[in-house]
Protein backbone atom coordinates (compact mmCIF):
# COMPACT_ATOMS: atom_id res chain seq x y z
CA UNK A 1 0.00 0.00 0.00
CA UNK A 2 1.14 3.03 -1.03
CA UNK A 3 1.33 6.53 1.15
CA UNK A 4 -1.02 8.08 -0.89
CA UNK A 5 -3.22 5.63 -0.91
CA UNK A 6 -2.87 5.25 3.01
CA UNK A 7 -3.33 8.85 3.12
CA UNK A 8 -6.39 9.07 1.20
CA UNK A 9 -8.00 6.48 3.36
CA UNK A 10 -6.96 8.45 6.43
CA UNK A 11 -8.65 11.93 5.34
CA UNK A 12 -11.83 9.72 4.04
CA UNK A 13 -11.70 8.09 7.75
CA UNK A 14 -11.31 11.19 9.28
CA UNK A 15 -13.94 13.00 6.72
CA UNK A 16 -16.26 9.61 7.75
CA UNK A 17 -15.69 10.51 11.57
CA UNK A 18 -16.77 14.24 11.55
CA UNK A 19 -19.76 13.80 9.25
CA UNK A 20 -20.47 10.86 11.98
CA UNK A 21 -19.92 13.75 15.07
CA UNK A 22 -22.29 15.93 13.33
CA UNK A 23 -24.96 13.58 12.05
CA UNK A 24 -24.94 12.73 15.86
CA UNK A 25 -25.37 16.44 17.31
CA UNK A 26 -28.78 16.68 14.83
CA UNK A 27 -29.77 13.78 16.36
CA UNK A 28 -29.73 14.72 20.11
CA UNK A 29 -32.96 16.92 19.49
CA UNK A 30 -34.76 13.64 19.58
CA UNK A 31 -33.71 13.01 22.69
CA UNK A 32 -37.20 10.77 23.77
CA UNK A 33 -35.93 8.15 21.70
CA UNK A 34 -32.79 7.56 22.79
CA UNK A 35 -32.24 8.68 26.58
CA UNK A 36 -32.82 4.99 27.44
CA UNK A 37 -29.84 4.02 25.74
CA UNK A 38 -27.96 7.07 26.69
CA UNK A 39 -28.10 5.86 30.47
CA UNK A 40 -27.53 2.27 29.28
CA UNK A 41 -24.17 3.51 28.39
CA UNK A 42 -23.05 5.91 30.87
CA UNK A 43 -23.68 3.02 32.93
CA UNK A 44 -21.65 0.92 31.57
CA UNK A 45 -18.82 3.50 31.07
CA UNK A 46 -18.66 4.12 34.93
CA UNK A 47 -18.76 0.28 35.69
CA UNK A 48 -15.52 -0.47 33.19
CA UNK A 49 -13.67 3.25 34.14
CA UNK A 50 -14.44 3.72 37.79
CA UNK A 51 -12.30 1.28 39.15
CA UNK A 52 -9.50 2.12 36.76
CA UNK A 53 -9.17 5.73 36.86
CA UNK A 54 -8.73 5.91 40.94
CA UNK A 55 -6.22 2.88 40.42
CA UNK A 56 -4.66 5.01 37.90
CA UNK A 57 -5.24 8.11 39.95
CA UNK A 58 -3.33 7.63 43.04
CA UNK A 59 -0.19 6.24 41.89
CA UNK A 60 -0.08 8.98 39.14
CA UNK A 61 0.19 11.61 41.62
CA UNK A 62 2.36 9.83 43.73
CA UNK A 63 4.81 10.03 41.08
CA UNK A 64 4.40 13.49 39.82
CA UNK A 65 5.32 14.24 43.50
CA UNK A 66 8.10 12.40 43.41
CA UNK A 67 9.07 13.55 40.45
CA UNK A 68 8.89 17.26 41.32
CA UNK A 69 10.01 16.68 44.70
CA UNK A 70 13.37 15.35 43.65
CA UNK A 71 13.56 18.74 42.13
CA UNK A 72 12.25 21.21 44.35
CA UNK A 73 14.27 19.84 47.37
CA UNK A 74 17.10 20.46 45.85
CA UNK A 75 16.06 23.84 45.40
CA UNK A 76 15.15 23.64 48.86
CA UNK A 77 11.34 24.42 48.09
CA UNK A 78 9.77 21.42 49.37
CA UNK A 79 6.42 23.52 50.13
CA UNK A 80 5.99 23.86 46.34
CA UNK A 81 5.55 20.48 45.75
CA UNK A 82 2.08 20.21 46.79
CA UNK A 83 1.07 23.16 44.17
CA UNK A 84 2.95 22.21 41.06
CA UNK A 85 1.39 18.27 41.61
CA UNK A 86 -2.04 19.99 41.91
CA UNK A 87 -1.65 21.80 39.16
CA UNK A 88 -0.47 19.14 37.27
CA UNK A 89 -3.19 16.68 38.13
CA UNK A 90 -5.86 19.53 36.94
CA UNK A 91 -4.95 21.22 33.91
CA UNK A 92 -3.57 18.02 32.19
CA UNK A 93 -3.32 14.59 34.44
CA UNK A 94 -7.07 14.65 34.94
CA UNK A 95 -8.45 15.06 31.59
CA UNK A 96 -5.50 13.24 29.75
CA UNK A 97 -6.09 9.67 31.96
CA UNK A 98 -9.82 10.20 31.57
CA UNK A 99 -9.47 10.26 27.96
CA UNK A 100 -7.57 7.39 27.97
CA UNK A 101 -9.53 5.26 29.74
CA UNK A 102 -12.61 5.86 28.45
CA UNK A 103 -11.00 5.20 24.96
CA UNK A 104 -9.36 2.28 25.80
CA UNK A 105 -12.02 0.78 28.04
CA UNK A 106 -15.40 2.21 26.70
CA UNK A 107 -14.21 2.83 23.29
CA UNK A 108 -12.92 -0.47 22.49
CA UNK A 109 -16.49 -1.90 23.76
CA UNK A 110 -18.21 0.99 21.42
CA UNK A 111 -16.32 -0.53 18.10
CA UNK A 112 -16.85 -3.91 18.91
CA UNK A 113 -20.57 -3.83 19.80
CA UNK A 114 -21.01 -1.35 16.52
CA UNK A 115 -18.73 -3.60 14.44
CA UNK A 116 -20.85 -7.00 15.47
CA UNK A 117 -24.32 -5.00 14.88
CA UNK A 118 -22.52 -4.17 10.91
CA UNK A 119 -21.67 -7.87 10.28
CA UNK A 120 -25.44 -9.17 11.44
CA UNK A 121 -26.65 -6.32 9.48
CA UNK A 122 -28.61 -4.85 12.47
CA UNK A 123 -27.81 -1.74 11.18
CA UNK A 124 -29.02 -2.30 7.62
CA UNK A 125 -32.18 -3.73 9.29
CA UNK A 126 -32.90 -0.80 11.14
CA UNK A 127 -32.52 1.36 7.88
CA UNK A 128 -35.25 -0.62 6.28
CA UNK A 129 -37.37 -0.12 8.85
CA UNK A 130 -36.99 4.07 8.93
CA UNK A 131 -35.11 4.30 11.80
CA UNK A 132 -31.85 6.12 11.38
CA UNK A 133 -29.09 4.11 13.61
CA UNK A 134 -27.25 6.94 13.76
CA UNK A 135 -29.40 8.93 16.04
CA UNK A 136 -30.60 6.21 17.70
CA UNK A 137 -27.23 4.13 18.20
CA UNK A 138 -24.22 6.64 18.37
CA UNK A 139 -25.77 10.10 19.56
CA UNK A 140 -26.50 8.22 23.24
CA UNK A 141 -22.91 6.70 22.86
CA UNK A 142 -21.07 10.27 21.83
CA UNK A 143 -23.55 12.24 24.97
CA UNK A 144 -22.51 9.34 27.46
CA UNK A 145 -18.71 9.16 27.00
CA UNK A 146 -18.57 13.25 27.02
CA UNK A 147 -20.70 13.12 30.54
CA UNK A 148 -18.73 10.38 32.18
CA UNK A 149 -15.44 11.53 30.78
CA UNK A 150 -16.21 15.13 32.94
CA UNK A 151 -17.13 12.83 35.90
CA UNK A 152 -13.99 10.42 35.94
CA UNK A 153 -12.10 14.53 35.81
CA UNK A 154 -13.22 14.66 39.53
CA UNK A 155 -11.80 11.26 40.50
CA UNK A 156 -8.58 11.66 38.77
CA UNK A 157 -8.27 14.90 40.64
CA UNK A 158 -9.44 13.59 44.29
CA UNK A 159 -7.59 10.45 43.52
CA UNK A 160 -3.92 12.48 42.07
CA UNK A 161 -4.00 14.62 44.79
CA UNK A 162 -4.55 12.38 47.37
CA UNK A 163 -1.53 10.28 46.07
CA UNK A 164 0.52 13.59 46.29
CA UNK A 165 -0.53 14.73 49.67
CA UNK A 166 0.93 11.02 50.88
CA UNK A 167 4.14 11.54 49.36
CA UNK A 168 4.72 14.63 50.20
CA UNK A 169 3.22 14.89 53.66
CA UNK A 170 3.91 11.82 55.47
CA UNK A 171 7.11 10.39 53.50
CA UNK A 172 8.79 13.85 52.88
CA UNK A 173 7.46 15.18 56.09
CA UNK A 174 6.08 18.42 54.36
CA UNK A 175 2.49 20.10 56.80
CA UNK A 176 -0.51 19.69 54.87
CA UNK A 177 -0.54 23.18 55.05
CA UNK A 178 2.33 24.04 53.13
CA UNK A 179 1.16 21.59 50.45
CA UNK A 180 -2.25 23.30 49.82
CA UNK A 181 -1.23 26.55 50.38
CA UNK A 182 0.88 26.64 47.07
CA UNK A 183 -1.98 25.58 44.95
CA UNK A 184 -4.50 28.25 46.04
CA UNK A 185 -2.31 30.98 45.06
CA UNK A 186 -1.68 29.29 41.95
CA UNK A 187 -5.21 27.17 40.57
CA UNK A 188 -7.72 29.14 39.57
CA UNK A 189 -11.68 28.08 38.56
CA UNK A 190 -10.83 28.69 34.82
CA UNK A 191 -8.36 25.60 35.52
CA UNK A 192 -10.81 23.38 36.27
CA UNK A 193 -13.91 24.77 33.66
CA UNK A 194 -11.04 23.89 30.92
CA UNK A 195 -10.16 20.65 32.42
CA UNK A 196 -14.13 19.72 32.24
CA UNK A 197 -14.34 21.01 29.10
CA UNK A 198 -11.12 18.57 27.47
CA UNK A 199 -12.54 15.62 29.05
CA UNK A 200 -16.01 16.44 27.57
CA UNK A 201 -14.10 16.99 24.30
CA UNK A 202 -12.30 13.30 24.33
CA UNK A 203 -15.05 11.65 25.66
CA UNK A 204 -17.24 12.64 22.69
CA UNK A 205 -14.16 12.18 19.89
CA UNK A 206 -13.59 8.73 21.63
CA UNK A 207 -16.84 7.72 20.96
CA UNK A 208 -17.43 9.17 17.59
CA UNK A 209 -14.26 7.50 16.43
CA UNK A 210 -15.09 4.43 18.04
CA UNK A 211 -17.95 4.52 16.18
CA UNK A 212 -17.20 5.16 12.63
CA UNK A 213 -14.57 2.16 12.99
CA UNK A 214 -16.98 0.14 13.88
CA UNK A 215 -19.94 0.98 11.43
CA UNK A 216 -17.76 -0.05 8.70
CA UNK A 217 -15.16 -2.13 9.57
CA UNK A 218 -14.55 -5.58 7.35
CA UNK A 219 -17.96 -7.64 7.46
CA UNK A 220 -15.79 -10.38 9.52
CA UNK A 221 -14.75 -11.27 12.95
CA UNK A 222 -10.55 -9.96 11.61
CA UNK A 223 -12.36 -6.60 10.60
CA UNK A 224 -14.09 -6.06 13.96
CA UNK A 225 -10.96 -6.96 15.78
CA UNK A 226 -9.47 -4.31 13.31
CA UNK A 227 -12.03 -1.76 14.00
CA UNK A 228 -11.15 -1.61 17.24
CA UNK A 229 -7.58 -1.71 17.37
CA UNK A 230 -7.89 1.14 14.84
CA UNK A 231 -9.91 3.00 17.24
CA UNK A 232 -8.26 2.73 20.45
CA UNK A 233 -5.04 4.03 18.61
CA UNK A 234 -6.92 6.66 16.08
CA UNK A 235 -8.26 7.89 19.61
CA UNK A 236 -5.17 8.17 21.62
CA UNK A 237 -3.32 10.21 18.39
CA UNK A 238 -6.41 12.38 18.11
CA UNK A 239 -6.57 13.64 22.04
CA UNK A 240 -2.94 14.38 22.50
CA UNK A 241 -3.36 16.89 19.84
CA UNK A 242 -6.79 18.01 20.59
CA UNK A 243 -4.86 18.12 24.05
CA UNK A 244 -1.68 20.25 22.52
CA UNK A 245 -4.05 22.63 21.05
CA UNK A 246 -6.17 23.62 23.60
CA UNK A 247 -3.25 23.69 26.16
CA UNK A 248 -1.56 25.73 24.40
CA UNK A 249 -4.55 28.59 23.55
CA UNK A 250 -5.44 28.44 27.02
CA UNK A 251 -1.83 29.25 28.19
CA UNK A 252 -1.68 32.25 25.28
CA UNK A 253 -5.42 33.58 26.29
CA UNK A 254 -5.25 33.60 30.01
CA UNK A 255 -2.50 34.72 31.81
CA UNK A 256 -0.55 32.23 34.18
CA UNK A 257 -0.22 32.96 37.83
CA UNK A 258 3.36 32.92 40.02
CA UNK A 259 4.21 32.57 43.52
Amino acid sequence: MTFASRASGAMAQTGGTVSLALEGMRGSFGVRHWWREYFVQANFLVSVTLTPVVLIAIPLGATISLQIGQLTRQLGGESFTGAAVIVGVIREAAPIAAALLIAGAGGSAMAADMGARNIRDELAAMEVMAVNPVSRLVTPRLWAASSVGMLLVAMVIVGGIGGGFFFNVVIQGVSPGAFFNGATALVRMSDLVVALGKAGIFGFVAAAIACQLGMNCDRSPIGVGMGVKQAVVATFLVVFTINYVITSMYVILVPQRIF
